[in-house]
């Protein structure tokens, strides 16, 4: 058919089943994956969640159990996931040479003019990321976003379809059954606070929601839910984006494993954060003109002192140099700081993010600045380069190994398999 026409593939319970590609012995052990600082679940096998285990839930409330039923848990590996994910979205993109990655673990494809049928591509892409990379992937294929989403829902639910539903040979029947059990909540853009006003509104489900008016739901909702109800009729509102657009800011946080108001440790994460925040900014070649610093006290902990302390600094000229970032960055840290008050989560902000070279004033001085420039911009490149070599973290400014303890707690964690030499699997 012409037209737009979308794929949209999706990891299955992903970060589970990246543990599972390099440990076969887990195939059908129900396993889960906790959030940061080991402490709750965000990720569950299909064999966690028959067990009844529950995304949301709190480690130390399943630990018994999950001892008891032989579930198999981990720390967040999130160089494993990437790295995996990098292979996934190459693999795809042997098959659509046009994807736009949306989350670590899912991507849209453009399947319009390709020579196969978009069912043999969805087939073709499943059977192949299960085998280049070992994770299973669900794809759903519509056309428009909204409906590639939704097919891929229905792809998960219902092990029948064989994981890939084209909902443009779905009969217009058929069609009207799967969205009539849908719940609104679910639509792509929608959620649970939107969800609940059109459930107040007599709107339950998809097919509520696909028989509305245009203008009664702009006039109430907004022009967003108004592009949402098109696209689930089949209208494309939302264009296939090979480039996302380029962030208005970039943010790095982390809450430690235990409060902390040890000025090393406060000085040591908000480097690190920056250290990975202007790497981004050179990867996109971009610069930051200002810089937010924000200590936060742990507001479930309310016996404690709370407050949010945060500052901003613009910089002399957009950069992204790690070390004059570190510089500002850790000078807000030391102004910020109060001995006594105990710091939960410390994160930066690289903010007003402009292309490389853009907003350099020129006056007399400036051959001596853009050698200056230039001579860090090479040791960035050499920074970078490294760490692209040997592993993240290999080297650093010394603000970044200052203190240990405000690292995350991965008691738990996975060997990072495929992007350390010391992690590589050995058989035999």
């Amino acid at each position: 058919m012409s037209g737009p026409l979308f794929a949209l593939i999706d990891g299955n319970t992903f970060y589970a089943s990246c543990e599972k590609v390099f440990r076969p012995d887990l195939v059908h052990t129900p396993t889960v994956v906790l959030s940061n600082n080991d402490g709750c679940v965000v990720t569950r096998s299909s064999e966690a969640k028959r067990l009844g285990i529950r995304r949301g839930t709190p480690f130390f409330k399943i630990r018994e159990m999950a001892r008891a039923e032989g579930v198999a848990v981990f720390s967040s590996n999130y160089e494993l996931y990437q790295s995996l994910s990098n292979r996934m979205m190459g693999t795809i993109a042997t098959l659509c040479p046009r994807i736009e990655p949306y989350s670590i673990d899912e991507c849209f494809a453009d399947l319009s003019g390709l020579e196969q049928s978009a069912s043999e591509i969805g087939s073709l892409i499943r059977s192949r990321v299960r085998q280049w990379v070992g994770i299973a992937v669900c794809v759903g294929i519509g056309p428009t976003k909204t409906l590639a989403k939704l097919a891929n829902h229905l792809a998960k639910e219902y092990p029948a379809l064989g994981g890939v539903l084209n909902w443009n040979e779905l009969a217009p029947q058929r069609r009207m059954k799967a969205l009539s059990i849908v719940p609104v909540g679910e639509i792509w853009g929608i959620g649970g606070r939107i969800g609940a006003r059109l459930k107040q509104a007599g709107v339950a489900t998809a097919l509520d929601f696909s028989r509305l008016d245009r203008h009664w739901v702009r006039s109430r909702f907004g022009v967003t839910l108004e592009r949402t109800l098109q696209e689930i009729n089949a209208v494309s509102c939302l264009p296939f984006e090979a480039e996302r657009p380029r962030p208005a800011s970039i943010c790095r946080s982390r809450s430690f494993a235990a409060e902390t108001d040890d000025l090393g440790a406060l000085l040591t994460a908000v480097s690190v954060h920056v250290a990975e925040a202007a790497k981004k900014l050179r990867e996109g070649r971009q610069c930051a003109r200002s810089v937010s610093v924000f200590l936060l006290t742990n507001r479930f902990k309310p016996e404690q002192h709370q407050c949010a302390l945060a500052d901003t600094m613009p910089l002399a000229e957009p950069t992204a140099d790690s070390l004059e970032l570190t510089r500002v960055a850790c000078g807000m840290v030391r102004s910020l700081h109060r001995p006594g008050i105990l710091i939960k989560k410390a994160g930066i902000v690289l903010e007003e993010i402009v292309p490389e070279g853009k907003g350099i004033e020129r006056d007399l001085f400036s051959a001596e600045r853009d050698a200056q420039r230039a001579r860090r911009s090479r040791l960035m490149a050499t920074l970078d380069s490294l760490e692209e070599r040997f592993g993240a973290g290999i080297i650093g400014t010394a603000g970044t190994h200052l203190s240990g303890g405000w690292k995350m707690r991965r008691d738990l964690l996975s060997p990072c398999y495929t992007t350390r030499i010391e992690d590589v699997a050995v058989v035999g």
